[in-house]
């Protein structure tokens, strides 16, 4: 796991690598500190030697000096380290979340994923500042300056014998208990950004049903949830403080009492008592510092293990060795389709689906909520793969292309319409990013969105705010129809796509799909069925199966299905 993230911080290596050398010369410049002082003391002051003490204490200050240089550029250097890291950890995992497909999404929630991207990241990000910065200047100085203590008086030493394995039992109890703590609250963190994804998602259906009370109140339980795991958690963490205060002090005590009484008694020099505290304060911080970089990294294994597991999924829809890069024609052809969402036979979504469509054909799919419609669909562009079965379009199964030429060839407009922050041109070019004005003004035109457009003070260039924010649900629709069209496909799916314009305006787009989707294979799913009476043919979805396909004449003699539809909305036309 660690040797994966590692791998990220890429160009940033050399600031990586220069910060624990600059931090062990600032470890080098503090041991020697103590030792200068001793030596001023005991041969300077005691001895009233004005020059030797000046030259103690210049050294001194010089040593100081590079001391603070060394922990500047440390510092420096780890943030630009720390900060590339994180840099390219969120690229990478961005890169991987776009290769995903639905069913890898859907296993993780989006609001995962994004706290993933920014806390986790986060997390894991300080948890390599700090290791870089102290992994080697801890060490260092705990090693060097118990040597040079050792060195000064090797029995009073022996208080660290004492000290130092009860520190370090302490700090295994703690952090094999905390690990699993965090691990529960970054769940909750997820179930945080879930609440506020939603809210802001859905702000006018919150307003237009006055539930502002049940969401601040959903979202004060989702934070204290999150409040209590943290608490839960930093109660273990913030043990480690006071432990460490009662080890350090208790061992600054012991020193003080028996180093004090070797003074008295003539067999220990003031100076070196001096500096033998200091370097057993050198000593207990540095111990100090190791843990906290210690209980930093276990406090982060928790996100840095739900970033691995973003990083290792393996995404549902792969690629043959040598994909076929070219589609032939819009044929569509179901040989025994099957479909389970879980993967469970035992659970099918679509049912031994058998259907051919020839390139051209405009078909219209109708059936009742959650006959599987648009699953139905989303097979065709692989945005999931089938279960069992195999699905052709242009006579190859659609696993043995490349992914982008087999999507590149199907334009779909999706269910739930969607547009980016950006002006109408930029969204019209997500079908072609070269595509001319007159190029897109004829795909506005033949989605009957070219009239209001026109209506806008900057046309094309109106800014449509996020998720399309200045545009209703039928313009909307519109433009998607639009931008689908641009990419001049060989399939062209259309999933409930007019359900927010009226009937004379779904007539018009109807109409120019006809004129301008001549040789384009046309799916249309639809709950009028005036949308559909114009196709060639007509499947009727029920519970997953193909209940019938053909004709709309056909279809009236002898399914019940649609001549239900049809009378019942026929009636509530008339009415």
């Amino acid at each position: 796991m660690v040797k994966k993230l590692a791998s990220c911080i890429g160009e940033y290596r050399k600031y990586a690598i220069a910060t624990p050398i600059i931090m062990l010369g600032e470890a080098i410049m503090e041991i020697l500190i103590p030792l200068i002082m001793a030596n001023m003391i005991d041969f300077g002051i005691q001895n009233k030697d004005i020059d030797y003490t000046i030259r103690m204490g210049v050294l001194m200050i010089g040593c100081t000096l590079i001391s603070l240089a060394c922990g500047a550029g440390g510092g420096v250097c780890a943030a630009h380290a720390a900060m590339g890291f994180a840099k390219n950890l969120r690229a990478r995992l961005f890169r991987k979340v776009q290769t995903f497909s639905f069913a890898n999404i859907d296993k993780f929630s989006t609001a995962s994923l994004v706290t993933r991207l920014t806390t986790d990241v986060t997390n894991t990000q300080n948890a390599f500042q700090m290791l870089i910065r102290m992994a080697v200047r801890a060490p260092a100085m705990m090693i060097g300056a118990a040597v040079m203590a050792i060195r000064i008086n090797p029995t009073l030493s022996t208080v660290f014998i004492v000290v130092i394995p009860i520190l370090a039992v302490c700090l295994y109890l703690i952090m094999s208990r905390a690990h699993p703590r965090f691990g529960i609250m970054m769940e909750k963190y997820d179930a945080l950004n879930t609440s506020v994804q939603e809210n802001l998602t859905g702000i006018r259906v919150v307003k237009a049903f006055v539930r502002e009370d049940y969401e601040n109140k959903k979202f004060n339980d989702s934070a204290d949830q999150v409040r209590k795991a943290q608490l839960r958690a930093e109660k273990l963490v913030i043990l480690t403080s006071p432990v460490m205060q009662l080890c350090m002090y208790g061992c600054i005590l012991a020193v003080l009492w028996f180093g004090g009484n070797m003074v008295i008694e003539g067999s220990f020099q003031v100076g070196k008592l001096s500096s033998f505290i200091s370097y057993v304060m050198q000593t207990l911080i540095s111990l100090m510092m190791l843990s906290m970089v210690i209980m930093m990294f276990t406090i982060s294994m928790a996100s840095m293990r739900r970033i691995c597991e973003v990083l290792d999924e393996v995404p549902e829809i792969g690629e043959v060795s040598q994909p076929v890069t070219e589609i032939k024609d819009g044929s569509i052809e179901f040989k025994n389709v099957s479909f389970s969402y879980s993967k469970d036979r035992n659970n099918l979504t679509l049912q031994h689906v058998n259907l051919s469509i020839a390139s051209g054909e405009t078909i219209g799919i109708i059936g009742g909520t959650g006959s599987a419609k648009s699953t139905l669909v989303q097979l065709i562009p692989r945005l999931y793969d089938v279960t069992d079965g195999e699905l052709l379009v242009g006579g190859v199964d659609v696993r043995k292309y490349h992914e982008d030429s087999l999507r590149n060839a199907v334009s779909m407009v999706l269910q739930k319409n969607v547009l980016f922050s950006g002006t109408i041109r930029d969204n019209l070019k997500w079908g072609d990013e070269n595509a001319t004005d007159e190029e897109i003004i004829e795909a506005c035109k033949a989605a009957d969105a070219y009239e209001f457009i026109k209506s806008f003070p900057y046309g094309l260039d109106t800014d449509l705010g996020q998720g399309g924010v200045n545009v209703s649900g039928g313009q909307k629709q519109r433009l998607c129809i639009a931008r689908a069209l641009l990419k001049k496909p060989k399939i062209i799916i259309l999933d409930d796509s007019t359900s927010a314009v009226d009937t004379a305006t779904d007539a018009r787009i109807r109409a120019a799909f006809r004129e301008k989707l001549s040789g384009t294979t046309t799916l249309i799913i639809a709950q009028r069925i005036t949308s559909v009476q114009d196709a060639d043919k007509v499947i009727v979805l029920n519970d997953g199966q193909i209940d019938d396909f053909g004709t709309p004449a056909e279809l009236m003699e002898r399914n019940q299905i649609y001549r239900e539809v049809y009378q019942q909305q026929q009636k509530g036309a008339r009415e």
